[in-house]
Order: C-alpha cells, then sequence, then structure tokens
C-alpha cells in the first residue's frame, strides 16, 4: 500500500492519524514480517489490523546459484503459478531483474516466457516480495523491470511499484537506481514518461520493421517508427537515461546493414544501445551473432556518435533465459496432477 491508502486504512478502523507514518515505518524501513512486530502500536490498534490485514514478505521456494555469482530466485504466487527474479552481482553493482506478469502476451519469437502464454497480472505486493524477500535485499544498489512479462502492460501495480521504490516514505531509492523495459507498449510507456523519473529500456532487436514483426508480433500493434516518434517528445539528455536492447541473432539482425539503418533510424536521438547475446531457448532456431560480428556493430555504432556496449551474459549455467525455471516447476506440477 502506499502511504496515503495506509492513512485510509487508519482512519476507517478509527485509529489515531499519526499510526499511519508509524506503520509505513515498519513497512518500509523496518521491513517487519507480522503486524506483532509493530510494537509502538497499541494492543488494541494492532488487533485491529490482524482482524484484515496481512504484512511480511514470503522467501522463494526454489534457487540456482551460477558459477559466476548469478543468483536465479523462483517465487510461487496464487493459483499455482510462478514467477522468477534474478540476482546479478558485478564488483560495486548489485543488480535485481525483476517480473511484473506470470507469463505474457505479446510472444516474442526469442523469449520462453513468452512460450508459457498469460496467466495475469502480478500485484504490488507480489512484485514488491521479490525485491525485499531475497537475503540480498540490503545490498542491492539496482533494479530492472526486465524479467517475466511487459511491465507496461500492467501500467496501475507498476506506478504503484515505482512510488513506494522511489518515495521518501517508501524505500526512497534514487530513480536513477531503476530501470523499466518494454516491447514499446505506447499508452503504458506515455504514463510512465509522465509519473515517473525513472530510465527507459525500449527492446528493438532490428531496425527493419518487417524483420522486427517477425521477432516480435506487437511491431504490428506499435510500430517501431511511432514509438521513436513519441519519444523524441522527451528530453533524455539530462538525468533519464534511455537505452535500446537489442538481441544480436547471427545472419538475421547483425549485420552493417543492420547498423547503418539503426544509426539512421535513431539520429538526434539521446540514447544509448545494448547489445544483447541470445540465449538459447527450446525449439527456437535462432542462434546468437559471434564475437566479431558483435564488436564490429559495436565499433561502427560507437563510431558514429552512438553509445554502445556489449552487456556481458550471465548465469547461463543456470537456464539464463527468464522463464525456464518457471516453466519447468509448471512442468513438474503437471505431471504430479
Amino acid at each position: 500500500m502506499s502511504a496515503s491508502e495506509i492513512t485510509e486504512v487508519v482512519e476507517s478502523l478509527g485509529m489515531p492519524r499519526f499510526t499511519a507514518k508509524q506503520i509505513v515505518f515498519w513497512l518500509y524501513e523496518k521491513r517487519v514480517n507480522s503486524i506483532d512486530e509493530m510494537t509502538d502500536l497499541s494492543k488494541v490498534n494492532r488487533g485491529k489490523l490482524l482482524e484484515k490485514y496481512d504484512v511480511g514478505y514470503v522467501a522463494p521456494v526454489q534457487e540456482m546459484r551460477s558459477v559466476d555469482g548469478t543468483v536465479k530466485y523462483l517465487f510461487a504466487t496464487s493459483h499455482d503459478s510462478s514467477v522468477e527474479a534474478v540476482y546479478i552481482p558485478d564488483k560495486e553493482r548489485a543488480t535485481l531483474c525483476v517480473s511484473s506478469q506470470v507469463g505474457c502476451k505479446m510472444n516474442c519469437l526469442f523469449c520462453m516466457t513468452g512460450k508459457q502464454g498469460f496467466t495475469r497480472n502480478l500485484t504490488a505486493n507480489e512484485i514488491l516480495n521479490q525485491i525485499i524477500s531475497i537475503p540480498e535485499s540490503r545490498t542491492l544498489t539496482n533494479l530492472v523491470f526486465m524479467g517475466m512479462g511487459e511491465p507496461f502492460d500492467n501500467i496501475d501495480e507498476l506506478m504503484k511499484v515505482l512510488s513506494i521504490l522511489t518515495s521518501e516514505w517508501g524505500f526512497a531509492w534514487s530513480p536513477k537506481r531503476i530501470t523499466v523495459s518494454t516491447i514499446g507498449h505506447r499508452v503504458g510507456m506515455e504514463r510512465f514518461l509522465k509519473e515517473s523519473d525513472c530510465h527507459l529500456a525500449v527492446s528493438l532487436h532490428s531496425p527493419f520493421p518487417v524483420e522486427r514483426l517477425s521477432l516480435m508480433p506487437v511491431e504490428k500493434a506499435y510500430p517501431e517508427y511511432e514509438i521513436i516518434e513519441k519519444l523524441r517528445q522527451y528530453d533524455f539528455s539530462k538525468q533519464r537515461r534511455l537505452s535500446f536492447e537489442y538481441i544480436m541473432f547471427r545472419g538475421l539482425n547483425d549485420s552493417l546493414r543492420h547498423a547503418e539503418e539503426l544509426v539512421r533510424l535513431l539520429k538526434g536521438l539521446h540514447c544509448r544501445i545494448n547489445l544483447i547475446r541470445f540465449h538459447a531457448i527450446p525449439d527456437v532456431a535462432l542462434r546468437t551473432s559471434d564475437e566479431s560480428s558483435m564488436v564490429q556493430f559495436r565499433n561502427y555504432l560507437t563510431r558514429k556518435g552512438i553509445i554502445c556496449t556489449i552487456r556481458s551474459s550471465r548465469g547461463e549455467d543456470i537456464f539464463a533465459a527468464c522463464g525456464m525455471l518457471s516453466t519447468a516447476r509448471t512442468q513438474k506440477m503437471k505431471l504430479r496432477e
């Protein structure tokens, strides 16, 4: 709940208004796991809360640890479904990749989560639970909403989570430490850009619409040209950062022709490009580009004035593609039935 929602709860239960501030402190500063731990609330008021509300967090049901320090956590949700979050330590940075939906509607060819289909949106507490329930929670430096699901397809719950994360009364994170990734969901993206200062990452994967459509059916609903023109209306030259995610597929989108078209497409837009190695998933013939092709691609973009990095592959020994662990758990549960 937000601070204002907690105030409404307090007033509805006939409790002193200042009690709301106490509850917020216990929830977001102390991160208590039960109402009884809120020791400066009277026993009577704690009893009123216990009758109607739960607090706290639920630990992941499974974890897989990589030799490189990456940890994939599996969380059980209602209706026998599950989602994943991935912890990625890297020198001074400790990043958590967070999920926003059970499954996904977008059905991108290269995405394991899309193969599951869509089950439902995660609630704000289910999203926050991924962040506060892991052992590394207090040492996190960055959050990326790049896990299962399309964040902007769950915009109401996402915005509530971002408010709790960045508000002084909440976790007081700087928006500069949070990045939300989208396939280009225009309606949700516009609201996000108006109401939040967090960074934005857009999945591009090809500068040519026909090719992008073959990878991402959403190109039909939200064409990349329209998304980029919309982004030109915002200022990304200051604190907020705009990046484009570009998975490199061998022989499909990794040629000089693609690099040249990217430069033309993004001309004048203050942004950066992250080149990503493809993590193979079952029954998909796509293959990742070789190292030399990725380096040549990056170097060309850099020469043309676009900040471009090759993202390090992490956790390949623990089913790196998001959704694989969740899918495996679901299949096991079905076999038991």
